[in-house]
């Protein structure tokens, strides 16, 4: 019995156990490549019982993609990781509330500069939304540190504040953050503007928020 070719889905985001043809369309190689590597023992996995068909289980993927250094993006989906640094209570349950609703995002939260550094390390979103004034240092040290970082220099950085002056909103665009919002702000806009920075189109609606 010959090897299952994938079934031509594109949405990977939920899926938790692969074919070689979904990986194969996953990392955009061969399925030989994909077979080839699990054979070899690079790619681990079980088979089907009773038959030559092999499984791969999404965690497992995931390592063998960053292992050779191909993009996660086809495996997540649309789905764009969203960190809120802020030490609000109240804004950060908003923020949350209002984009994990939105369906586009996967959202976490930190609460001071510290443990902004250690999310982004680990969680690796696409963008973050960075309250400048923080318990123990100020965003601009977060955003310096992130954007000279080269593994994380391309993570989109929206600034937060209501007590930020214009020539300090033009040094936090000097050291790389993409836009600076001033408290209060409306949620739907900023929404429509996180949803340009991560290359999603914008909510039409607020329906949608």
């Amino acid at each position: 019995m010959s090897e299952e070719h994938s079934n031509g889905t594109q949405n990977w985001a939920e899926k938790r156990v692969f074919t070689t043809g979904e990986a194969a369309a996953v990392c955009k190689v061969s399925q030989q490549t994909i077979i080839r590597c699990f054979d070899s023992g690079r790619l681990t996995g079980f088979r089907v019982p009773g038959s030559k068909f092999r499984r791969i289980p999404r965690e497992e993927l995931v390592r063998f993609m960053k292992t050779n250094n191909i993009p996660l993006e086809s495996l997540e989906g649309v789905t764009k990781r969203l960190l809120i640094v802020d030490d609000d209570p109240a804004i950060v349950e908003l923020f949350k509330d209002v984009l994990t609703r939105d369906g586009r995002f996967e959202v976490r939260a930190a609460s001071t500069g510290y443990d902004a550094g250690m999310l982004t390390e680990s969680f690796r979103p696409h963008l973050i939304i960075l309250d400048y004034m923080l318990p123990d240092v100020n965003g601009n040290i977060v955003c310096q540190r992130i954007k000279t970082n080269p593994e994380l220099r391309d993570t989109r950085i929206i600034f937060v504040s209501g007590v930020v002056n214009q020539d300090e909103v033009k040094n936090l665009l000097a050291l790389g953050a993409d836009d600076f919002i001033k408290k209060p702000f409306n949620v739907q806009a900023l929404t429509r503007r996180i949803a340009e920075l991560t290359g999603l189109e914008a909510a039409t609606s607020a329906g949608r928020l």
